[in-house]
């Protein structure tokens, strides 16, 4: 039978790696900036990254891996409230945030020209889930199944 804490690791580690690549390929290849809220979620996936990363130097000990799907499941939650926000469900608490690049010229015709990257607005959808629902719908099945390997591999584990 597969170690439970094996595999919390390996879920820890893999889930936030993919969804912070996924976001880049959707910001460098598809042209889609993240805005404040999406950078918030980056920072619970870059996070729970780190804490994973950490879980391979400490094998035995489960904290780092349950501080991973911490991490996970705040970058979660931040997905369902931005998501929220961009369906019109509720206001957000946050300003927009631009993609301006000073390239040397003038850096207010820079700025004024610069697309506004909109909080409250859904820049791609599928099935009619945003990027944000998807994070809210994967961190968080991710971290609900680490934390009942977790419990699992407590039976008899070192914390």
């Amino acid at each position: 039978m597969t170690d439970p804490l094996k595999l919390a690791r390996l879920l820890a580690l893999v889930t936030p790696l993919a969804l912070l690549g996924g976001a880049l390929a959707f910001q460098f290849w598809g042209g889609l900036y993240p805005c404040e809220m999406c950078w918030w979620q980056r920072y619970g996936h870059i996070a729970a990254l780190v804490l994973a990363l950490g879980s391979f130097a400490l094998p035995a000990r489960r904290w780092p891996v349950a501080l991973a799907g911490l991490a996970l499941a705040v970058a979660g939650l931040i997905g369902a409230f931005h998501a929220g926000v961009e369906y019109g469900w509720w206001q957000g608490i946050t300003g927009c945030t631009s993609t301006v690049h000073f390239g040397g010229g003038d850096p207010l015709k820079e700025v004024m020209d610069a697309p506004l990257v909109r909080c409250d607005v859904v820049q791609w959808k599928l099935f009619g889930i945003s990027l944000a629902g998807y994070n809210f719908l994967v961190s968080g099945a991710v971290a609900g199944a680490i934390f009942v390997l977790l419990g699992r591999a407590g039976k008899g584990g070192r914390a």
